[in-house]
């Protein structure tokens, strides 16, 4: 066994782990923070994206013990309290998803783009970045609205960047 400590969703966290768990095995079995899915298993669906030190990852191709000392924020830490962050609320006012399962990838990957491009996103670049977080259901159309609406949201200071 060996000792892991990082911030998670603000808080901090340490655990007692075999060395070859994965972060997305120590969020959801760990630390039952089970928003983070585990799709594929090969790193190429991006359902298991969390950011970590403030940039996207995919939890599922990094050992936990990477993540000494490191902030790492997931779907469960990125609303304020009861209140969505602006790129949920783009989401569910523009049915960005169908059976739910990719959303939480799909948004926190929406905002890794936002903090990395910018507010005013077209519609290329969007489904340029999203390559590497597959949605089963959808055609995109709507999850491209969505994150299109939500950086202009997040453009317009309704976010206060939680836990990051």
């Amino acid at each position: 066994m060996a000792a892991v400590s990082m911030t998670v969703n603000g808080k901090a966290v340490t655990g007692d782990i075999e060395p070859r768990t994965l972060l997305v095995q120590f969020l959801r079995e760990n630390l039952r923070l089970t928003g983070t899915h585990v799709g594929c298993d090969t790193s190429q669906c991006g359902a298991c994206v969390v950011h970590m030190d403030g940039r996207a990852i995919k939890a599922c191709t990094i050992l936990a013990l990477q993540c000494e000392r490191a902030q790492v924020t997931t779907i469960e830490g990125l609303a304020n309290g009861a209140e969505l962050h602006p790129m949920q609320a783009a989401f569910r006012e523009h049915h960005g998803l169908q059976c739910g399962f990719c959303t939480p990838g799909m948004i926190m990957t929406a905002v890794d783009i936002v903090n990395r491009k910018g507010n005013s996103l077209d519609e290329h670049t969007i489904r340029n970045e999203l390559e590497g977080n597959l949605c089963r259901c959808t055609g995109y159309h709507n999850i491209v609205k969505a994150i299109a609406a939500g950086a202009q949201a997040m453009g317009h200071g309704l976010v206060a960047q939680a836990a990051e």
